[in-house]
């Protein structure tokens, strides 16, 4: 069974994956699949600009947890959806070294819902779990997304409403 571990930057995806992975469960990072398909780099926004639909269609699923802000669009069992506030989460990218355009685009994603939505486009929302990391620390996370992997917890839509941030520089 496959899951898609899912996100925009700085909501804590790699670090979940991190815990998972010491855990024993197999994961894979999506960079480590794109090579292929990345058609150029975009240097104004500092992004990689993938042939999203060629990378879909071309991908084997694996038998455990896919990482990354575009695993949502692949056709896995499982969708985990993480979310933190965006105030956080700008705070999160600045740490990284991300520039200020980048840090008001991500968290204005994050405000929209931007992620969910494109899950909710692909995948029925009973397999779609979201989670809030914004206080949550990474272990009750991955307990978490455990236990709606092995179906012992049921899928949850409880969408933060961070709408207060749209139009604000955070």
């Amino acid at each position: 069974m496959m899951t898609a571990l899912t996100g925009t930057p700085g909501t804590g995806k790699s670090t979940i994956a991190s815990v998972l992975r010491a855990r024993g469960i197999q994961t894979l990072s999506q960079k480590e699949t794109m090579g292929p398909y990345l058609l150029e780099h975009d240097a104004e926004r500092d992004t990689d600009i993938i042939d999203e639909d060629a990378w879909v269609d071309a991908f084997v699923p694996v038998d455990g947890i896919i990482e990354g802000h575009l695993t949502h669009l692949l056709p896995a069992d499982r969708v985990v959806v993480l979310r933190c506030r965006p105030d956080i989460l700008a705070a999160r990218l600045r740490e990284r070294g991300y520039h200020d355009e980048k840090v008001q685009e991500n968290a204005e994603a994050e405000a929209l819902d931007a992620i969910l939505i494109e899950a909710l486009e692909v995948h029925p929302e009973t397999h779609i779990m979201v989670i809030d990391t914004t206080e949550q620390n990474p272990e009750d996370t991955a307990d978490e997304i455990e236990a709606f992997i092995r179906s012992d917890a049921p899928h949850t839509l409880t969408v933060p409403d961070w709408s207060e941030f749209l139009g604000r520089h955070v």
